[in-house]
Parts: C-alpha cells; structure tokens; sequence
C-alpha cells in the first residue's frame, strides 16, 4: 500500500468539521428511533427533564475532555489522557473497550443500512448493500482526513436540517397555525393530561439510560483533535457550540413529539418522527424519514470508522497495540488500523447471525459500559492533569481553556457516571450489561499488568505539556 513511516497525523481539519463531526454523532437514530421510547417510560416532562440531565453530564464531560485536548491535542485524545494523567493500564483499558465499542457498532450501522434499503428495493438482498456502503465507507477514510471531514460535514447537515424543519413545523402544527389531518391542534393538553410524570421519577431514571447512550458519540471531537487546525482555538469554540445547540435540538424536538403525540402512543412507534409528519400530511412522510435516517447510520458508521481508526492509532503510539497500526500512508491516513477495524465490524456482523445468543450479546453489552466508562476517565483524567499542573507551577492564565468551578464539575460528572451504572444494576433488563462490561474491564487490566508491565512506554511522538515531565 506504499505505506511510509511518518510520525504526525495532519492537521486538516476545520472548525465546522469539528463541530459537525460531534453535532453528528449525537443526533442519530438515539433522536429518531428512541426519542418514542424515552417519552413512553418518561412521559413528556419526564422525558425533557432526562434528557436536560443526559445534557448536563455531556456538557461536564466535553469541557474535561476540552482542556485536556487544548493542552495535548493528540490524535487518540482521551486514550493517551488517560495513559498519562490516570496510568497505562486504564489508558490501555479505554483505548480498547473504547474501540471495541465502535467497531462493533459500525458492524451493526452495515446492516442497519442494508435493511433500511429494503423498503425502495425490496428484492435486491441486504449483503449486497452491506457491501456496497463497506467499500463506500471504506474510501471515504482511506482517501485523506479532509475527505472524511468533509462527507461527514454534508451527513451532520441533512440531519440538522431535518430536526430544525421538524421542530418549527412542529411548532406550528402544536397551536395550529399548520392545520394537521383529522387532529385538533393540541396545545398543551399532552401534558396536561396525565400529569407532568405520569410514570413518577421512576420513569425517569429508566429512560435516562437510553438519553445517555444518545448523547454518548461528543467525545469524537477529542479523537479528531490531533488532526485538528488550530487546536487551541477551535476545540474551545467546537464545545461552546455543541453543547447548547445540542440540548436545544433534543430538547425542542423532544418538547413537539411530547405536544403532538400521547405519551402512551409514543413508546410503541417505530419512529415518532414519521408519525408526526404523517399527521401533518407532509407526502412522501416515511420515505423522507427513510433516507434521513439512513443518512443518520451511514454518518455513525463513517464517525465510527474514523474513531476506531485514530484509537488503534494511539494505541499503537503507546506501545499497546502492534506497531504497524500507527504506519501512515502516503496520505497520512492509517490504513492498516482502518483495515483491522473494518475486518473486525465485519466479522462483528458474522456473530449476529451465528452466535447471535452468546458472543454477539457479550460485544453488545461490553460496548453498552464503554461509553459511559469513557466519559468518567475524561473527568478522572482532567482532575489529575489540573492537580500535576498546579504543583508544577502552572498558571491557570496559561490554560486557553479550562473548567469552570474546579474541581466540582469534574467531581460532578464522576459520580453522575457512577450513578448510571447505579441505575443499571437495578434494572434487570440492563444488568447483564454490567457484568459483562466490567467482566471485560478486569480482564484488560490482568492482560496488562501480564503483557506490558515491564515494557516501557513510548510517548516520544506525543505534543509536549506546558510543564516538566518529572512532575508527573
């Protein structure tokens, strides 16, 4: 493949692909698909009120994860954070659950596509479209980072478009000024009507979990840092845009499917989205859905195969994976970490099918605990990095981003990561999960301490910190 050893990534991308990067890897099928189930266990405030929480904890851990990339914006991001604030180990844990979680998921985008497609050709078998957006997918990356940034710029947008079009159509339709077919204008008597959390703070809690897993994907931005232009300007002013317009997309997309359609209705849907726009008679409704939704799984695959790549990358940086994954091509794209994270979405998908009760529901499981875990390294990670550069002598005026009310946030976010794995464990329908994830956790540390502790690491090729390496 003409591979040749360079030692830096590029630095390509821009502001807007940041932004639309992480923008698009939170607003997806978690929107479309599981907004009706968060509604049906929450109700409509109690599905708001999750969501604003879910919210919050995203905006604790994008800030952590952005001071840490300002000061070491390198490609990988939270993985090496954790290697050098928290130790090897839980840098070697979170670099590979981290990339067992997406790897698999790209897997599952592969087929999520294929059946999508079903529905205009209902004929043509869902291997061939598998294959069809593999190999589409597959050059996108391989090409160059800008060609990655920008087919993932124009994906985010057709899903932004949709949500803001959906959101003032929706508007309107909720105190009719858009006449809707055969239904009154609601007004507020969705939420009148059962109370404001008809299924109590229970409700609330279960549906948090599913909130969560949606907002999970924002991290992307820390993966792309080390190929990021201007890194100490556009990280700070990516997480400033993200968070906010974020909430305000879930929230008042959330607030008219809550206006618009019963609670008890809500659960039971497909997609809310399609309903509500059935019920303002837009034609072509679920064909219109159909492709924005395929849009929403091709944009995660393609995320997921950037993110699989830069974490094998860094990995392979750190001496925890083999060497010939950080080897760039003439590109600078690290092809063969892209290749052993297709094969393995590929063989993921293999699993589905023939081992879909056993092997198939431990991946899934195992990734179900590595976003969340992933989010309290970040915060772990930040509070170390802010205690070693105080004792070092740093100013905080020298920080060009930094995280308010320290040290509450990072605290803050740590123990609202524990409590969802609180919350796991009491819901017998997500336990298993935990066992599992945790299961995989242990077993990545014992490999560890038994494979790489007498191995030194290399962290030559990482940007340098504004203080001495003998401090920390």
């Amino acid at each position: 493949m003409g591979h040749e050893n360079q030692s830096k990534l590029k630095r390509t991308m821009k502001s807007r692909h940041l932004f639309m990067m992480s923008l698009g890897g939170i607003i997806g099928t978690g929107l479309f698909l599981g907004s009706g189930y968060a509604i049906g266990e929450a109700g409509p405030a109690g599905a708001i009120l999750a969501y604003l929480v879910g919210g919050l904890l995203m905006y604790l851990a994008m800030v952590c994860l952005g001071e840490l990339s300002v000061v070491m914006p390198v490609s990988g991001s939270f993985q090496a954070h954790a290697t050098r604030f928290i130790g090897p180990a839980t840098g070697f844990v979170i670099g590979w659950i981290y990339w067992l979680s997406w790897a698999l998921y790209v897997g599952l985008e592969f087929v999520a596509a294929g059946v999508l497609m079903k529905r205009w050709f209902p004929d043509v078998p869902v291997w061939i479209w598998c294959a069809l957006f593999v190999i589409i997918l597959f050059s996108i990356n391989s090409l160059t980072t800008r060609s990655f940034a920008e087919t993932e710029y124009w994906f985010a947008g057709i899903k932004v478009l949709t949500v803001i079009l959906f959101i003032i159509i929706g508007f309107g339709a909720i105190f009719g000024v858009i006449p809707m077919h055969s239904h009154p204008a609601p007004f507020m008597s969705n939420f009148i009507g059962d109370g404001l959390f008809p299924a109590g703070m229970v409700g609330v809690f279960i549906s948090m979990m599913t909130v969560i897993y949606a907002f999970q994907g924002s991290e992307i931005m820390g993966v792309a840092a080390g190929e990021t232009e201007e890194p100490e300007k556009n990280i700070p002013k990516a997480i400033r845009n993200i968070v906010f317009r974020v909430l305000i997309f879930y929230v008042l997309a959330i607030f008219v499917l809550s206006a618009l359609v019963p609670w008890q209705k809500a659960g039971v849907l497909e997609s809310p989205f399609v309903t509500v726009f059935d019920m303002i008679g837009i034609p072509y409704a679920a064909d219109i859905m159909n492709f924005v939704i395929l849009t929403a799984i091709l944009s995660v695959g393609n995320t997921g195969l950037f993110a699989c790549t830069r974490i094998l990358y860094s990995l392979s940086e750190s001496g925890m994976a083999p060497s010939i994954f950080a080897k760039l091509n003439k590109r600078g794209v690290p092809s063969y970490a892209l290749l052993i994270t297709l094969g393995f979405a590929l063989l993921s998908l293999l699993t589905s099918i023939v081992a879909a009760n056993t092997l198939f529901v431990v991946l899934l499981a195992i990734s179900g605990v590595g976003g969340t875990l992933t989010w309290l390294a970040i915060a772990v990670a930040q509070l170390r990095f802010r205690g070693k550069f105080v004792k070092a002598g740093g100013k905080m005026e020298d920080l060009k981003f930094r995280v308010r009310l320290y040290p509450f946030f990072p605290i803050l976010c740590i123990v609202m990561c524990l409590a969802i794995f609180v919350f796991t464990a009491f819901d017998p329908t997500q336990r298993t999960s935990l066992y599992w994830g945790f299961g995989f956790v242990l077993v990545c540390y014992l490999y560890y301490y038994f494979v790489f502790t007498r191995r030194k690491m290399n962290h030559s090729d990482m940007e340098p910190i504004p203080f001495s390496e003998d401090e920390i």
